[in-house]
């Protein structure tokens, strides 16, 4: 009896101690529960704000500069080069000279032809004098009808040779124009390929070297066809282009839209267009490719917002916006993309919208404001 009595005492303590385990574990869960939860924090999130403004229209491309006027010059008559008058590099007018070539054998041949017309004028005076005596000798029947008319058709003859003459005179002097080059226009002097002494001969494929026009000049660049009903209202117009540095960084020049091409490029579907600039400091150079900036149009009061707040679904661009400390989806529509900044439909100007921390956001889900993001500036001053 007293050996039960102690198995009962056993199991009853140590049912005791389950108990009192229990309890303790379930009072140490009730109150760990709001601590938990007030230690799980909201998504960090940054903001920004949709604005309203002016945003200007533009189609971009890329273009190479073109000079309006490109000369190479090779020599029309052959002999040795004797004289360079310019310098690689410099600037020259239109009609200055640039070089000159021997010019010797060209000047003795037009000094023949010209005495071969004085001589056959001598001829002439002397044939038409016996014709003026012949006509008086005809009325009075002292001579046949057949001898007039030999000295007639004798003048005739000298009168055409006297033609064939000033042809030769003429023919030597453009030909003795062409030793002396001279700029056809104006611009800049290339690196020469022929140095003085040299014979030149026409029938050499090199050039002695190139004038191409700097200032005004054109920039050729593609558009994609689908821009073609934006374009065709511009020209005749003053629409403003604007060419940057390849990179997008520099401006080199502001001009004007010239031409669209006759025919679309099938191969790429684009259409080359031509905008003209003054260059008046030579930034643009012939060869140089370009950013271009063809402005169409200005969108007034349009709502801008950064374009890395903009996320796109299966559904479509969207936007978090905060409510109530948690995060909203928001469908919008994006219309233009302009350095950095979104033009969309389906907000609010003024509205915060979430710009950073998307990563870990879910429809509902609680966020902590961190704080707001300044609004995104054109990087490119519009009008």
């Amino acid at each position: 009896m007293q050996a039960q009595g102690r198995r009962i005492g056993m199991a009853a303590g140590l049912l005791g101690v389950v108990l009192a385990g229990a309890l303790a574990w379930g009072l140490g869960a009730r109150q760990g529960e709001p601590r938990a939860a007030a230690a799980a924090p909201g998504v960090p999130v940054t903001l920004v704000r949709v604005v309203r403004e002016d945003l200007a229209q533009n189609l971009a491309g890329v273009g190479t500069v073109t000079s309006l006027h490109s000369v190479l010059l090779r020599p029309q008559v052959e002999g040795q080069l004797t004289a360079l008058l310019v310098e690689e590099g410099q600037l020259v007018e239109r009609g200055q000279l640039l070089a000159t070539i021997d010019d010797r054998a060209i000047a003795a041949a037009l000094e023949q032809a010209e005495a071969t017309r004085q001589s056959n004028q001598a001829q002439l005076r002397i044939v038409e004098q016996d014709l003026q005596r012949y006509r008086t000798l005809i009325e009075r029947g002292s001579i046949s009808r057949q001898i007039l008319e030999q000295q007639e058709a004798q003048a005739a003859q000298l009168r055409a040779t006297l033609r064939a003459n000033q042809a030769t005179i003429d023919a030597e002097r453009v030909r003795l124009s062409y030793t002396r080059i001279t700029s056809p226009v104006s611009g800049r002097v290339g690196i020469r390929n022929v140095d003085v002494g040299n014979l030149l001969r026409t029938n050499e494929d090199s050039s002695l070297f190139s004038v191409t026009q700097i200032a005004p000049i054109s920039v050729v660049f593609a558009l994609p066809q689908e821009s073609l009903p934006r374009l065709q209202p511009l020209l005749g117009g003053d629409t403003p282009v604007s060419a940057y540095s390849r990179d997008g960084g520099q401006l080199l020049g502001e001009g004007r839209l010239r031409s669209i091409d006759n025919q679309v490029a099938s191969s790429t579907g684009t259409i080359r267009v031509r905008a003209v600039f003054d260059n008046p400091e030579g930034k643009l150079w012939p060869g140089q490719f370009v950013a271009v900036d063809l402005r169409t149009g200005v969108l007034r009061g349009g709502l801008l917002l950064d374009s890395r707040a903009v996320r796109r679904g299966l559904e479509g661009a969207f936007v978090y916006r905060v409510v109530d400390g948690k995060a909203e989806v928001a469908p919008v529509r994006v219309l233009q993309e302009v350095d950095g900044r979104s033009l969309v439909e389906g907000l609010e100007a003024g509205e915060a919208v979430v710009l950073d921390g998307h990563s870990r956001l879910a429809p509902g889900a609680r966020v902590e404001v961190l704080g707001e993001a300044p609004a995104l500036a054109l990087r490119r001053s519009r009008p």
